[in-house]
C-alpha cells in the first residue's frame, strides 16, 4: 500500500527541521524522513570537544533563536544537540527516524514523484531534498599505501587524543577540521605533524569585536551567491579556519610550529615508506595570513567610513617562517603512528532519479528551487547565501521554499477547480443536447 503525504522532507538536520516548523506555520501537511536520529551528524560526525566557530547569537532556527545567557559564546557539541532536541520538543515536527529514503522518482503519467523507503512506499506532490552536501568521505588513494599497522580515520571518526595509539600522529589538510583536530592533539601534548593546503584564515577578534559581528554589520552573511565575487566558485572552497574553543580564539599555525608541531606542504604521495610533500608551506601560510588581514583592511574601510569609534588594534606580525621546505618524511622513523585524514566529502545524490543536476552532479537550482517542478533542495553550502548550510542562514532559505511550495499548492487547487467547471461545463452542454 502506498501512502500519499502533500509533502516530504528528506532530512531531518536543521534544515529538514527548519523546513517543517515553516510548513507547519502554514498548515502544510508533510512528513520528515531521517535515516538516523534528526542532527545526526552532530551527534556522530563530531569530535568531544567540538563547539561552533560562529557565535551562538547567529543560532537562529525558524521560531527558535538561541536563548541562552552566552551569546557571544560557542556552543559545544552536547549544548549543540541539547539546542536540535529542544526545538523538537518545541515544535513536535511530524518526524520519522530510521527510516532511510531510497528512491525519489516521477510518478509514471501523472505529476507528483515516488519516494520508496525502507518503511514503504509514499507519493507526494512535492519533496525537499534536505540532507546536505557532505555524504561520503573522500580519501586519496595513496592512503592504501600506508602499512595496515598505522590507524587512518577520517577527520568525521576522530573522537579524542586518548582513542589514539600512543605514537605521533599525522594529520592531512588544514581546513576548519584539519586545524582544530591538530589543535585538540597538540594541546593534548600529542606530538602532530601538519600537511598544510590552501585553505584561508581569519581572526577571531579585531578592533573590539568578534569578525562575525563585523562582517555582519558588513551585509556579508546576506550577500547572495550569484553576487559573490566568486559566483559559483564560492561553493567549492574551504572555509576559513579559526576556533570558538575556550571563548574562541585565532588559530596560528606558525605559534604552533614554536611549540614543537611540524609542518610541510601538501601532502603529494606516500611511496617507500616516505611521505612526500609539495615546496608550498610557506606560500600557503603566507596566503592564509593574507586573507585574514585583507578582512581587517575591509573592516577597516567600513570603521572609517561610517564613523565608527573601534579601537585601534596592530596588524599580524608572523611569528615563525620556515627554515626550508621539507620534501619527505619517513613516517616509521618520525614515529607515526596514526594518520587523519582531513579531507573532505563528497555529494552523493545517485538515488535521485530526476533531471535535476548538472555534469558533475550538482543539483542545479535557485534558492533551492529546481529546474524539476516540485523537488527542492535545501541545506547546502552556499544555497543562496553563506549561511545557507548553517544555523545562521538556513530560516531565510526555508521559509523561501515554503513560500514556494505554498504558492504552488495554490496554483494546482486553481488549476484543478479550472478543470473541473470546464468539465461540469462541457456535461451540462451534452445534457442539453440529449
Amino acid at each position: 500500500m502506498t501512502t500519499h503525504v502533500p509533502v516530504i522532507i528528506v532530512g531531518g538536520g536543521q534544515a529538514g527541521l527548519a523546513l517543517s516548523y515553516c510548513l507547519k506555520e502554514r498548515g502544510i501537511d508533510h512528513l520528515v524522513f531521517e535515516k538516523d536520529r534528526a542532527g545526526s551528524a552532530w551527534r556522530s560526525s563530531r569530535w568531544d570537544s567540538f563547539c561552533l566557530v560562529t557565535p551562538n547569537w547567529q543560532c537562529t532556527l525558524p521560531g527558535f533563536p538561541y536563548r541562552g545567557d552566552d551569546p557571544y559564546g560557542f556552543m559545544l557539541k552536547d549544548e549543540i544537540v541539547r539546542y536540535i532536541d529542544d526545538y523538537i520538543a518545541f515544535f513536535e515536527p511530524p518526524l520519522r527516524e530510521g527510516v532511510e529514503v531510497r528512491r525519489l522518482a516521477h510518478l509514471e503519467g501523472g505529476r507528483g514523484f515516488t519516494v520508496e523507503t525502507s518503511d514503504g512506499d509514499f507519493t507526494a506532490d512535492s519533496v525537499v531534498v534536505a540532507v546536505g552536501g557532505y555524504h561520503t568521505v573522500t580519501l586519496p588513494r595513496m592512503a592504501e599505501r600506508l602499512p595496515r599497522d598505522i590507524l587512518q580515520l577520517h577527520s568525521s571518526q576522530y573522537k579524542n587524543p586518548e582513542s589514539l595509539p600512543a605514537g605521533d600522529v599525522l594529520v592531512v589538510g588544514t581546513g576548519q577540521s584539519g586545524c582544530q583536530i591538530a589543535e585538540d592533539l597538540h594541546l593534548a601534548g600529542r606530538r602532530v605533524h601538519l600537511c598544510v593546503g590552501g585553505a584561508p584564515r581569519v581572526a577571531r577578534r579585531y578592533r573590539g569585536k568578534d569578525v562575525v559581528e563585523w562582517l555582519d554589520q558588513l551585509g556579508y552573511y546576506d550577500l547572495p551567491v550569484h553576487d559573490h565575487p566568486l559566483k559559483e566558485a564560492i561553493r567549492g572552497r574551504p572555509n576559513h579556519y579559526v576556533t570558538g574553543r575556550d571563548g574562541g580564539h585565532d588559530i596560528d599555525l606558525r605559534a604552533f610550529a614554536l611549540e614543537g608541531m611540524q609542518l610541510y606542504g601538501r601532502l603529494r604521495d606516500i611511496a617507500d615508506g616516505r611521505c612526500v610533500f609539495g615546496d608550498d608551506l610557506a606560500r600557503n601560510l603566507d596566503s592564509a595570513d593574507q586573507v585574514s588581514e585583507n578582512i581587517k583592511n575591509t573592516i577597516d574601510a567600513h570603521i572609517a567610513k561610517n564613523s565608527i569609534d573601534a579601537p585601534h588594534e596592530a596588524r599580524y606580525v608572523a611569528v615563525w617562517r620556515p627554515a626550508g621546505e621539507p620534501r619527505d618524511l619517513d613516517y616509521r622513523a618520525a614515529g607515526i603512528t596514526s594518520v587523519i585524514w582531513s579531507t573532505g566529502f563528497a555529494s552523493n545524490f545517485r538515488w535521485i532519479e530526476l533531471p535535476a543536476f548538472d555534469g558533475k552532479g550538482y543539483p542545479t537550482h535557485q534558492r533551492g528551487v529546481t529546474t524539476v517542478p516540485g523537488l527542492y533542495f535545501l541545506g547546502l553550502p552556499w544555497l543562496h547565501t553563506w549561511g545557507s548550510g548553517r544555523f545562521s542562514g538556513i530560516a531565510r532559505d526555508a521559509g523561501f521554499v515554503a513560500d514556494h511550495i505554498e504558492r504552488g499548492m495554490r496554483n494546482v487547487r486553481r488549476l484543478d477547480l479550472t478543470f473541473r467547471a470546464d468539465e461540469r461545463e462541457r456535461f451540462e452542454t451534452l445534457a442539453a443536447g440529449s
